[in-house]
Formats: structure tokens, C-alpha cells, sequence
């Protein structure tokens, strides 16, 4: 059985592709045939083989199945804005039709599928949809990235009410120290723990030099994501 999800965040920068990937060293490590998807990215540059966005390589790099960038990320965008306004400007439009027809092709090469949405929850992708509209369309469960700084708890119930009130399940939830700890870090994992009715994964610890090779699988459980 083909297993799917969406990785949302409590919001832009607290580490949603530093937990996809740990998600995806996971679930190799556990058997699978893994594949990320970034559909959507922006804050991309450009090279000599094209645009390319480092979190949709990271998420490359990070995939046991071998996978063209364009496989990963079919829409990347150079300026880091929000994507329906570059879209827009660009006159380059993001199709619900294309995310689904890219990731309905990832199903023939892998059984764990994982997307990486872009910024939080209701990040538009054009002036009238967003991307959890096409994740209700896709019917995903969604696992939320919280980065651990004042706000988050907050931040963490909002995203969660939004996902469970459009018929969502929040499968799991991951901690990520996204700074250093304080000394009530301890009170806001239990915090977050008591409000998020959803398995806690793991916490990836606060790393300064991280990068898309780091091994950070060993710091999740994925056998304990909702079915």
C-alpha cells in the first residue's frame, strides 16, 4: 500500500524541508521506496542547468528512487515571495492539474510519497485557491513541522484546527528546535504535546550547521503516524 502525506509548517522557516528529509532517511531506513515532491518553490536560483530550488534538491537528494529535479519540483520560481504573486507576474500560473498529474506519475516508483507544501497552510497559490486546497483535493493526511520559538504554540493549534476542520487528518506532528533551548522548552513540548491530538514523531534537535545530508532519521518514529 502506497503511503501518502503532505508536510506542512506553523509557518514560513521552521524547518519543513529539514523534517521532510528527515522524514524520507526514515522511511528508507524503514524499507520503503521513498519520493519528495516540492511542487511548488520560490526563492529559487538560477544555474547553468536552470532554475533550482534547495529545498526540492534536498528533497532529491533525500529520495531512495532516482528522480529528475523536474520529477520533484515542477513549478520553481526565482524571486522568494509569495508563489501566486510571482506566478502571476510571471503570467506562469500553477495548475492544480499539473501538481496532481506529477505526483500521480511519483506513484509508479515509489510506495512513500511525501510533499512538501510551501510556507504554512494557507499559502495562495493563486488569488483564489491555496495550497490546502488542492491537499483537500488530494485528500492527504497532513504531518505539521513546528518550529520551537515563542508563538508556536499558538501558531501550532491554529494550523491544526485549519487542517482538521477541512476534514483533514493530522497524522502526526514534529518538533523542530529551530534556536537554541531555553529553559522553558521543556513546558512547550508539553504544551504542544497536550493541544495537538496527534502522535509528537520526534524532536530534531537545534543543529547550526545542518545541512540536506545531515542524518536526522534516527531522531523520528515513523511507525507512530496515524492511519
Amino acid at each position: 500500500m502506497i503511503k501518502k502525506w503532505f508536510v506542512t509548517g506553523t509557518d514560513t522557516e521552521v524547518g519543513k524541508t529539514v523534517a521532510s528529509c528527515a522524514l524520507l532517511q526514515a522511511a528508507t531506513h524503514a524499507g520503503y521506496r521513498t519520493a519528495g515532491y516540492k511542487p511548488v518553490a520560490s526563492g529559487s536560483e538560477m544555474t547553468g542547468q536552470g532554475i533550482r530550488n534547495t529545498d526540492a534538491l534536498a528533497l532529491q537528494l533525500n529520495s531512495s528512487v532516482p528522480l529528475s529535479y523536474e520529477q520533484v519540483n515542477p513549478y520553481a520560481f526565482l524571486e522568494p515571495t509569495s508563489p501566486h504573486i510571482v506566478s502571476a507576474q510571471e503570467q506562469r500560473p500553477i495548475e492544480f492539474s499539473q501538481l496532481s498529474a506529477g505526483f500521480e506519475a511519483l506513484t509508479s516508483q515509489a510506495d512513500w510519497l511525501q510533499v512538501e507544501g510551501a510556507g504554512g497552510w494557507f499559502t495562495p497559490l493563486s488569488s483564489s485557491k491555496t495550497f490546502a486546497d488542492w491537499v483537500i483535493q488530494e485528500h492527504l493526511p497532513v504531518i505539521l513541522v513546528v518550529g520551537v520559538k515563542l508563538g508556536c504554540i499558538n501558531h501550532a493549534m491554529l494550523t491544526a484546527l485549519a487542517v482538521q476542520s477541512a476534514g483533514l487528518r493530522l497524522a502526526g506532528w514534529i518538533a523542530n528546535d529551530v534556536q537554541p533551548t531555553g529553559k522553558r522548552h521543556p513546558e512547550y513540548i508539553a504544551t504542544l504535546r497536550d493541544v495537538l491530538k496527534a502522535p509528537m514523531l520526534g524532536e530534531i534537535p537545534f543543529c547550526p550547521n545542518i545541512d540536506s545530508q545531515t542524518p536526522l532519521g534516527g531522531y523520528l518514529d515513523i511507525s507512530l503516524l496515524s492511519q
